[in-house]
């Protein structure tokens, strides 16, 4: 029924070749609503945001805003017919001012037209910042800004731009929790100046907290629109899925073997300062901290990616020296970095090249590559770890979140490592694929390799792992032992607390 709401698309179908992305899907967003959507990675929510956006063509079904109907043939226009979105991976340009960010593609000109007017922006940009309650300059540079500051100029853009609907695609995935609980009062704000919010999050917390209802797609298809109170995260998550998952963290309790791996008063730099800890078989050893702490930089200097300034490393009861990524890799271990798209993935390769890429001496013989036997192990491990794709050699950039991250995870487990570091390795994915990661764990610490797992998530580390270490400002400031974790006392010492203090479990 045209013009009940500010936006409805109906019937959406789209085809990707050897993809039915999107078949008849539909969603209705009324103004000054939070509207959560909801779905696996893979289920259609890229696809359906992109053509609201105009960053693709839809193959049928039809467009309304404010009842009329519209089809936008690029982001700008979307965006003059005010609907904005605020991309999960952000890309502001860091050596320009948050005024020239805020304005980029619709500067305010001097007369004649080719001039910009720099003070009028800046002035603009104070206003607004003001506004949002940030106690910045507006001529600072975006490279000065933490992330979740950048998130912030982000919606700044959108708003000041009168946008009416705002997409928000993982907006909390690399900012802190206070940054979060801003970032959420913002929204409130938005919502009670009547703009419309479209939210993306596979955080359940956050969708319960802020969405008045939420719209679930499955493989492409809708599958319904619920008031958020009447919804439960059980129910939800069958939404999604099409099953029950009888558990979100399915732990496997494992006799823990000898140590693998001694790190003893590790240092690196300013970042790292006389970490010690110890890995066993069979064991998922946690690392607990918020955004600074110093577990990424840690992981890395063991993996070599970073110089040690002090400190040694035990393997298997030999003192070791890993100058680099590849003497790790050679000493079988693997680290899943952070950043899947950065540091991951090539993303413009295909998914058999990605797998095998870190292994590919296993498929040569005389420098020439055995493609049957490359192929073959590819097909392995994309039937083991159930990567959704057509073929082997689709690109892996064409893949979801969650897909792409299980290349990532393959490409290391065939070289068969005995020691597995993840960092943050469910960031950004749904919660179908997050299972997935965590089942395989247990067959890996089953199998006897070590886990070290880093993660922001602290359900997520108590759910998981046997035992869990604390880092404040590059310093272990304690360690606790599972099953009966405290997420209290962990969260008091990753705040900064003295580790005599701390109760170790």
């Amino acid at each position: 029924m045209g013009g009940t709401y500010l936006l409805e698309m109906e019937g959406i179908e789209k085809t990707f070749p050897g993809v039915h992305a999107l078949k008849g899907v539909k969603l209705n967003v009324a103004q000054g609503e939070i509207h959560a959507l909801m779905g696996e990675n893979g289920s259609g929510k890229s696809t359906l945001m992109k053509i609201l956006m105009g960053i693709c063509r839809r193959d049928k079904g039809i467009i309304r805003l404010c009842g009329n109907e519209v089809t936008f043939a690029n982001p700008a226009q979307a965006l003059q017919h005010g609907i904005a979105m605020i991309h999960q991976e952000l890309s502001p340009v860091m050596d320009m001012e948050i005024s020239e960010n805020i304005f980029m593609g619709r500067e305010i000109r001097l007369s004649p037209k080719f001039l910009v007017n720099r003070k009028e922006m800046r002035e603009q940009t104070k206003i607004l910042l003001k506004q949002f309650g940030m106690n910045l300059e507006a001529e600072t540079k975006m490279r000065n800004l933490s992330v979740g500051q950048h998130q912030l100029i982000e919606i700044i853009r959108a708003v000041s731009s009168n946008a009416k609907i705002i997409i928000m695609d993982e907006p909390t995935s690399a900012i802190t929790e206070n940054e979060a609980n801003f970032l959420f009062a913002q929204i409130q704000q938005l919502r009670m100046q009547g703009v419309a919010i479209i939210y993306i999050s596979h955080k359940m917390e956050e969708i319960f907290k802020l969405a008045d209802r939420i719209t679930v797609l499955r493989d492409g298809e809708y599958i319904g629109t619920k008031e958020a109170m009447e919804l439960d995260q059980a129910t939800l998550v069958k939404m999604m899925v099409g099953r029950e998952l009888s558990e979100i963290f399915p732990k496997k309790n494992v006799p823990l073997g000898e140590p693998i791996l001694k790190v003893k008063d590790f240092s690196f730099r300013t970042k790292v300062k006389s970490v010690s800890f110890e890995l066993r078989k069979g064991e998922i050893v946690g690392i607990a901290g918020l955004v600074g702490s110093g577990g990424s930089e840690l992981v890395e200097t063991i993996f070599g990616l970073r110089e040690k300034t002090g400190g040694a490393i035990e393997l298997k009861g030999n003192t070791i020296s890993i100058k680099n990524p590849g003497n790790a890799i050679r000493r079988g271990i693997a680290l899943i970095t952070e950043d899947r798209k950065l540091t991951g993935l090539n993303l413009a390769s295909t998914i058999v090249n990605n797998i095998t890429i870190v292994s590919i001496n296993q498929f040569a013989r005389c420098a020439l590559v055995n493609n049957k036997k490359e192929r073959g192990c590819a097909h392995e491990y994309v039937t083991k770890l159930k990567i959704k794709t057509p073929t082997i050699d689709t690109k892996v950039l064409s893949l979801s979140g969650g897909n792409q991250q299980k290349v990532v995870i393959s490409k290391w487990l065939v070289g068969n490592p005995d020691i597995i570091i993840m960092d943050k390795p469910t960031r950004g994915i749904d919660v179908g694929a997050k299972r997935d990661i965590y089942l395989l764990m247990g067959e890996l610490v089953e199998a006897g390799k070590g886990i070290i797992m880093i993660s922001s998530e602290m359900p997520e580390l108590i759910g998981m792992c046997d035992r869990i270490i604390v880092l404040s400002e590059g310093t272990l400031v304690g360690e606790f032992q599972g099953p009966h974790y405290s997420q209290e006392d962990i969260m008091w010492c990753a705040s900064g607390v003295e580790k005599k203090e701390c109760s170790i479990r």
